[in-house]
Formats: C-alpha cells, structure tokens, sequence
C-alpha cells in the first residue's frame, strides 16, 4: 500500500479530483501495527451479532444461561480472535447491565487453528507453491492483465509500474475505507465493476485452492471441528431425551475465515459443477462460490438444535444469520431437517474424517 501510495505521488499525472484528493488530501492511515488487529468496527460487528442472536435465540441467549454458566466462549489465540470473543461478550453483559460477574473463555487451537495442526495440509498445500499455481497463472492472465494496464492508463504511469500487487494494495485500500471508515474512497476510482470482479475472482481462487475445493485435504483438516460440533450437538440430544437440563446451552467458536471455509467445505455448501481455475473466469460468472458472501467479516454459521416434541429433533442450519439448507438434503423440511436425518446425511464424515489419519502425511494427495 506505502509503495503504491507513493508511485500516486511521485508518478501520477492528471486533473481528475480524485487524483488531486489522493495526491493532496489524503493521508495514509493503515500502519504496520495494524496488521491483524481487530478495528473498532470490527468489535462493534460482534457487540451487535450477540445482541442480534440473543433476539432471535432469546431462551438459548439469556441472561439466565449466561450467569448459569451454560454459555461457553471458545477461541483460536490470536488477539483478533480473542478480542472478538469479548467483544460479543461485552455485547450481552452491556444488554443485561451485568457487572457483578465475569465470564470466562477456553483458547482451544487445535479446534480453531486446526490447519496450523494438520502436517499434510501444511506441507502439501500451504507450503506447497505447486497447489496455488492456478492463482498464479491467473494472476499473469489476459484478464488481470487488463486490469493492470487500465489503472496505469487512469494514473497515467507506465505499465511496468503497476504489478499484481499494486493492484491489490488497490483494491484493499478501497475495500477496507469503505469497511472500517465507511467512506468512497478515491481509491475506488482506480476500477471499474469489470476489474472489481477480475479481483474478485482472483481472492476466490486463492480460497478455493488454498482452503475450499482445490484440494481435498483442505476440508479434511477440518475433521476435528466437525466432530466437535455433532458431539456437543449430540450431547445436548441425549441429555434433552433423558429429561435433564441441557449443560451447554451455548457454545460460541470463535476462529478465523480459514477455520470456517474448511468447515463450510466438508459440509458441502457452495460447491459448483465445474472446479475454479486461471482459464474458466468467464465460465464462472454464476458461480455460488464467492468468498464475499460465505466470509464477509463477522462470518458466522450456526447450527440449532429445537424439540419439536415427540422426541422429534430438528437441526437448522444458518450461515451469516440466513437460513440456509444443508447441501444434499432436500424434502419438505429441507430447512429443518431432523437430526437424525442430518446424522444420517453425514454418517461417512461421522463415521471417519479421522483428523489424525486425514492429517498424516503417508497419504497420497487426492485429487478433485
């Protein structure tokens, strides 16, 4: 971002005001140690996501359960996990006014960082610049090519100035003044809708190799998670059966984009008929697999668990607060399966998807 910043000072020509307004009013703003901080808007998403779900869940999300201790907060160790963890608990202790009480979280990696943990992941695909290589070609593709050329012709600059890179910086100026500051940017003026989808389609190629379907280890590091969730779930089944109070009313994960696109993908959602790759842009125009609809900030997928009576268990599955409806399973109560039925829907995962066995690196990687 410094770097194009000062090829904007230095290199740029032209009269547009949007130019003049980077050249003589703005200032840059985005520091070194800002890099992976949770920014005030970020804490007041969370404050709001937990006032939020404890409307929507008000006999799950209470101040009774909270107090009783049937609310666990579960966290990977990064400080902008860990203060997001707070920050939604900050949200329901300032709802309920409470100050007479703390609450306490669990850092947990091997749940939440699971991919830190997972020697086949990292060494095939996360250290392995092979498993990325249709982000590169992408990357030096005619499409990102052309997106490159015109912020040059915009700046007026010669071509070779404006590398892939540049680009991006770009386009994360503009992206983050408009999240964090909620500003048009005058950065935004270096693209158009075209080259916004251009980079778009780069950043979902980059997930779909690195964490989504590009290799099948990606969601397979996610087995521990997975099963941590049926367990917890199928805890709380047994306990409603047996009549006793359920012990763990509410268990709030708290990880990053790259623990839930795993999750997300061994679970099947947003997965098209053709693979991602550097020559199909084109082709992917309706694609369902957009980073930007599945990761926003804040991304949140929660699964709840009702008693219809009768014994009859349900299972609704929401992602970023929508219902969604569970890859596969159809019928009538798509949107609330019953339980069973998801278990059943899941019986190979939950059978296998051993973390331990996916994880070791004597396996031949799999292809799509």
């Amino acid at each position: 971002m410094q770097q194009l910043y000062n090829i904007v000072l230095r290199n740029a020509s032209g009269e547009e005001n949007w130019l003049r307004e980077i050249q003589t009013q703005w200032t840059m703003w985005y520091t070194e140690d800002m890099d992976g901080q949770l920014v005030q808007k970020g804490v007041n998403d969370l404050k709001h996501l937990a006032v939020r779900l404890s409307k929507l869940f008000p006999s799950l999300i209470s101040e009774e359960k909270l107090r009783g201790g049937l609310i666990q907060f579960i966290t990977s160790s990064k400080h902008r996990c860990i203060n997001s963890t707070l920050a939604f608990k900050a949200g329901l202790t300032e709802l309920w006014d409470i100050k007479d009480q703390e609450f306490d979280y669990t850092v947990n990696d091997a749940l939440m960082r699971f991919f830190d943990k997972c020697t086949r992941f990292v060494q095939e695909v996360d250290n392995n610049p092979s498993a990325v290589v249709e982000v590169d070609k992408f990357k030096q593709g005619p499409e990102m090519r052309r997106v490159q050329e015109k912020i040059a012709n915009r700046l007026r600059v010669p071509y070779s100035l404006i590398t892939y890179d540049m680009a991006e910086a770009a386009f994360y100026l503009c992206a983050y003044e408009f999240a964090i500051k909620t500003v048009h940017s005058p950065w935004c003026r270096l693209f158009d809708e075209v080259d916004a989808q251009v980079m778009e389609y780069a950043s979902d190629l980059r997930e779909f190799w690195k964490r989504g379907y590009g290799h099948d280890i990606n969601r397979k590091a996610s087995c521990i998670l997975f099963h941590d969730v049926f367990s917890r779930l199928n805890k709380a089944a047994s306990e409603n059966k047996s009549g006793q109070q359920v012990t763990e009313a509410v268990t709030v994960q708290v990880g990053h984009a790259e623990t839930l696109l795993p999750l997300l993908t061994l679970l099947g959602f947003f997965k098209d008929s053709q693979a991602l790759n550097s020559t199909n842009y084109a082709a992917q125009t309706n694609r369902t697999f957009r980073t930007s609809h599945m990761l926003p900030y804040a991304a949140n997928l929660i699964l709840v668990l009702y008693d219809c009576g009768r014994g009859d268990l349900r299972l609704q599955p929401l992602l970023n607060e929508k219902p969604v409806t569970f890859p596969g399973l159809g019928g009538q109560q798509a949107s609330m399966p019953l339980y069973q039925n998801v278990r059943e829907h899941y019986g190979e995962l939950l059978q296998g998807c051993d973390f331990e066995n996916e994880c070791q690196l004597f396996k031949h990687p799999e292809e799509v």
